[in-house]
């Protein structure tokens, strides 16, 4: 039995790890001023909305603007590029021997859902290699830099949004994302 048919049978974490949401975005995709909402690192500026309830467009329009005119053009992902990437991820999380459940990867974000260490600082580097996995696999397709700073560890609460995510990712990417599952092992 292999580590993903594992993760079928115990959706428990091992010693020192847990469940992970982890989200990454391409470069330039989700700016400071962004009109879906945004949050600076450490909170010290924020919109008063998120995507799900925007702010008002004129909030932080100033902002918006500044970012536009001196941030890098946003890293469009390809449709033909998606499964290169996502099967990099899935190697690399191999690789780093995380248990993984999903991965899809869109034009601006990928989403995975994995089992990675307690310790945020630790998760990020494993995170970092990954992003820089992927970023190899395509290097002549789209070179220079994919991947924006950090990204988002969401600690799974427990069995119920461990699978609520897993749907989300698997289903709710749009129709032209790429997934995988460890049933697709």
């Amino acid at each position: 039995m292999d580590r993903r048919s594992a993760a079928t049978i115990n959706g428990m974490p091992s010693s020192g790890l847990i469940w992970r949401h982890v989200i990454i975005g391409t470069r330039g995709a989700w700016l400071h001023g962004d009109p879906r909402g945004f949050r600076s690192r450490g909170h010290r500026i924020h919109s008063s909305g998120d995507y799900r309830n925007p702010p008002p467009p004129e909030e932080h329009a100033g902002l918006r603007a500044h970012q536009m005119a001196h941030s890098t053009p946003v890293v469009i992902i390809a449709p033909l590029l998606r499964r290169r990437i996502g099967e990099a991820l899935v190697h690399r999380l191999d690789v780093e021997t995380c248990r993984l459940l999903a991965v899809s990867v869109a034009a601006t974000h990928a989403h995975l859902l994995a089992e990675l260490p307690v310790d945020v600082a630790e998760t990020r580097k494993i995170v970092g290699r990954c992003k820089g996995a992927a970023s190899f696999a395509i290097r002549n397709d789209l070179p220079g830099g994919v991947w924006a700073a950090g990204g988002s560890f969401r600690p799974i609460k427990n069995r119920t949004h461990q699978q609520q995510v897993y749907h989300y990712i698997l289903d709710q990417q749009g129709p032209d994302a790429w997934t995988w599952s460890f049933r697709d092992a």
